[in-house]
């Protein structure tokens, strides 16, 4: 693929897929094209449930239904890869993905778990995502507007904004309300990849013009969704300036030294066994993780766990996931949403798997090894 085929600025040629998609709705357009041209069985995206802040996963396989999917959706920290796996394996899927998605994708696709052929990956740009209940909660103390007023939200400009029927906007900081122990979820705050490079391509408004979408092609996969949907008359393109360029690469490094920032204060927080003298062992982290599938051969299923009439201590429990798991963590917080004991979970293990990082190279869902090295024969090196 050539230079000058890397970036694009690329909006909708249907009126109302530009009026409802974000930033003119260029991902839900080459949706649309794929589902047309029966190049995918359906498209896997989020659909907005009972309010903005309950976002459902969703899969179409009718094209006039994609226009429910357009728009984003920061209080919906849904994760595509476990679904992927376990309930479309046999289909050809087209997913929109954050960072984290594409990670836990790449990282089951090493594990033959999903068949790359079979995905189309449409990458969103990720400046990290909000608990609903935080986000309502949020907007109640530092909005004064009543949650089910907003009828839309964004993080842009370092901002998190809500904007009401009447159109009008509100902002605060993503910082003052970090501050106050809102805003993102602490794993988003943390993460260091932007960008979802590994997906087909990378979209989003960073660098773009208004009503475009910066689309950034990382492979020849990803070239020809944006020539096929050209071709069918559904996407329009322009190159982007290299101020646009420069733009766009600016907020991410801004956006990976703030995450770096905090990985520094966070890593010092955490040993482990403190924080896992409180584990239950409900496996309720184990059951959520969109990378850990082996649920039925499980080394915690095995019955010298099940006959314990005690929690396992950490090293038992914890410790066999984190020897399983660890170096292949995409840091999506999942296991902190559903702990019943307000373990840091996911902090322990993105913490292990920089050690591993560091150690080896080897970038969980971001690195082009086939295997990360500990499955690998670069495991006698270590």
């Amino acid at each position: 693929m050539s230079d000058n085929m890397s970036y694009f600025l690329a909006r909708s040629k249907n009126p109302d897929i530009q009026e409802a998609g974000e930033c003119g709705g260029a991902v839900t357009s080459i949706f649309k094209y794929l589902l047309d041209e029966n190049i995918v069985d359906g498209v896997l995206a989020l659909s907005p449930g009972d309010d903005i802040y309950d976002g459902v996963p969703t899969f179409i396989t009718d094209s006039e239904d994609l226009i429910k999917t357009a728009g984003s959706y920061h209080c919906a920290p849904t994760m595509f890869g476990d679904i992927i796996q376990k309930y479309l394996s046999d289909k050809k899927v087209a997913v929109s993905v954050k960072p984290c998605d594409i990670r836990s994708i790449d990282e089951l696709i090493k594990r033959h778990k999903i068949n790359p052929d079979n995905i189309f990956t449409i990458g969103l740009n990720c400046g990290g995502t909000v608990s609903p209940v935080t986000g309502r909660k949020m907007i109640e103390l530092f909005y004064d507007i009543n949650p089910d007023d907003v009828v839309s939200e964004e993080i842009d400009k370092g901002q998190f904004i809500v904007e009401l029927a009447d159109g009008t906007e509100k902002g605060v900081k993503i910082h003052e309300l970090e501050h106050e122990g809102y805003g993102r979820r602490s794993n988003c705050q943390r993460c260091d990849v932007k960008i979802p490079r590994k997906a087909n391509i990378a979209c989003g408004n960073w660098g773009a013009s208004d009503g475009w979408t910066f689309i950034e092609v990382n492979d020849e996969k990803g070239e020809e969704l944006i020539k096929g949907a050209q071709n069918a008359g559904i996407l329009e393109t322009k190159s982007p300036s290299q101020d646009a360029i420069d733009a766009r690469l600016k907020v991410e490094g801004i956006m990976i030294k703030m995450a770096k920032k905090n990985q520094a204060a966070n890593y010092e927080k955490v040993s482990g066994i403190k924080e896992w003298d409180r584990c239950i062992r409900c496996c309720a982290c184990r059951d959520v993780c969109p990378i850990c599938w082996c649920h039925e051969n499980c080394e915690l299923n095995k019955s010298y766990f099940d006959a314990s009439d005690v929690p396992p201590s950490p090293i038992a429990f914890q410790g066999i996931r984190l020897s399983h798991m660890s170096f292949s963590c995409c840091d999506c917080g999942q296991c902190d949403d559903v702990c019943p004991m307000d373990i840091p979970v996911s902090l322990v293990f993105d913490k292990l798997q920089k050690k591993y990082q560091d150690r080896t190279g080897y970038v969980a869902g971001v690195s082009d090894d086939v295997k990360p090295p500990l499955y690998s024969p670069a495991k006698e090196e270590l």
